[in-house]
This record gives structure tokens, C-alpha cells and sequence, in this order.
């Protein structure tokens, strides 16, 4: 792999990466969220172990989406500030091989916080024989959104500033999760005009709730294969097409 321009971008970029002190402060973070999860389920009312499944989940997708905002709003915009891009792109790769390569560097990064945050919240079920590997689906579609909204922050990226591409990044996040409230939304206007931004927002943005089947999952609610396999397809489609933009954004962009 690192044999291509694509692979070795994306090596590069891991190791920046996994080289930052946000990103250990964030796991440090998250890691000390699970780990107090137990205490903070002996002081509230409720099932001790549905309490640190809920808490652990909340952790490996906040933190997860934390670094794909924090770190991938940076990935373009750093080589272009220190001007490294142009000795990149004056070697024979073409402008869409290194933005998929910052892509799938973060991917690996995004991907090993969440696999060592799923060790712990496991072990520390395990501990207290509360194991439960039906966590496991909500899991992996978590992770998913995070891939998600690494696309997301890398298309910010490819044509504006770090703090916006934050904030814009930060705002797709919180309407993905609260896109069904635009449906509501557009029954309460009163202008055609109205209706029709709700209804445009609605489709351009992607739905993550899609994506989220964290109550399903501590509460143990069957959930249907068909109903996963498809919200999986779902973020994945939605990441391919948000790459393949920001790779069309940033092929326009003159950096003379």
C-alpha cells in the first residue's frame, strides 16, 4: 500500500496523527469517562450496567467525532500554511490521491481509538460479568458516523479556514442528529419559501440517526440485520460521496 502515492499519504498522516497531543487527550478523556462510568452508575438510579454501556457508548462516539472535527479540519490546511502541498502535488499524484490519502490516514487513526476504547468499556463489563458483545453492531455503525464526519470535516477543509471548517463540521453533526426535527419543522411553516428550506436541508444533509442504535443496544432491543446492513451501506454511501466532492473542490483550488 505505501507503495502508491494514495498509501503512502495515508501512513504519513497516521503518524502525524497518532504524533498529536489533542488526540491523547481526547482517549485520556474518553478512557476516564469509561473508567468513572462504574461510580457514576452507583450514584444514579437505575441499572449499574446499563448505565456504564450508555456512558461508554457516549464516549467512544463523542470522542470519536471530536478527532475527526479537531484533527481532520487541519489535514489541508496545514500543508497548504507551510506550503508542503506544492512539493506534494508537484510529484507525479494527482490532486484527488492525496486528499483520499489524508482520508484514510484519519480513518486508521479514528478507527484504533475505537477499537482500544471498545477493549476497555468491554473489560470493564467483564470485570463485573456484564459482558455483552450485542454492543458490538452499535459499535461499528458509531464508527461509521465518525467516517462520516471525517468526510464531512475534510470537504470543509478543502476550501476554508480550520475555525469554520469546525464550526461547519460541528453544526452537520448536530442537525444529522436532529434532521427528523425538519420534518416537523415544515409542517409549522407558513411560507412556501420556509417549507422549502426544510425540505433542501432534509436531503442534504445526512441523517446519523441512522446510524444511532446506542438505546437499542443497552436496552438489548433486537435490532434486524437488514435494518443494520443498510444503515451501514447508508453512512459508507455517504462518505464515498463527500470525499469524492472534497476531492472535486479541492482539484479546482489554485494555490499560485
Amino acid at each position: 500500500m505505501t507503495n502508491s502515492p494514495t498509501g503512502a499519504i495515508a501512513l504519513n498522516t497516521f503518524r502525524e496523527a497518532v504524533r498529536d497531543r489533542v488526540l491523547y487527550l481526547l482517549m485520556f478523556f474518553a478512557l476516564a469517562w469509561i473508567s468513572s462510568a462504574r461510580v457514576v452508575a452507583l450514584m444514579t438510579v437505575g441499572s449499574e450496567a446499563k448505565i456504564v454501556k450508555d456512558l461508554g457508548l457516549a464516549a467512544i462516539e463523542l470522542v470519536g467525532v471530536l478527532i475527526a472535527v479537531l484533527i481532520g479540519v487541519g489535514l489541508v490546511f496545514k500543508e497548504i500554511e507551510k506550503r508542503t502541498v506544492h512539493v506534494l502535488l508537484a510529484r507525479p499524484i494527482h490532486r484527488w490521491q492525496f486528499l483520499l490519502g489524508k482520508y484514510l490516514g484519519l480513518a486508521a487513526v479514528v478507527s484504533l481509538n475505537t477499537l482500544v476504547m471498545t477493549a476497555c468499556l468491554h473489560l470493564l463489563l467483564a470485570t463485573h460479568g456484564e459482558a455483552d458483545f450485542s454492543l458490538l453492531p452499535a459499535i461499528g455503525l458509531l464508527w461509521i458516523e465518525q467516517l462520516v464526519m471525517i468526510s464531512v470535516a475534510l470537504l470543509f477543509s478543502s476550501f476554508s479556514s480550520p475555525i469554520l471548517s469546525s464550526v461547519f463540521t460541528l453544526s452537520v453533526f448536530v442537525m444529522g442528529h436532529l434532521s427528523w426535527s425538519l420534518r416537523l419543522l415544515e409542517r409549522r411553516m407558513t411560507t412556501t419559501a420556509g417549507r422549502l428550506l426544510c425540505e433542501t436541508l432534509y436531503w442534504l444533509l445526512p441523517n446519523l440517526e441512522r446510524l444511532n442504535l446506542k438505546a437499542e443496544a443497552v436496552h438489548r432491543v433486537p435490532i434486524p440485520s437488514v435494518q443494520i446492513v443498510l444503515a451501514a451501506a447508508y453512512g459508507i454511501a455517504w462518505s464515498v460521496l463527500l470525499v469524492a466532492l472534497a476531492a472535486a473542490v479541492f482539484s479546482r483550488r489554485d494555490f499560485t
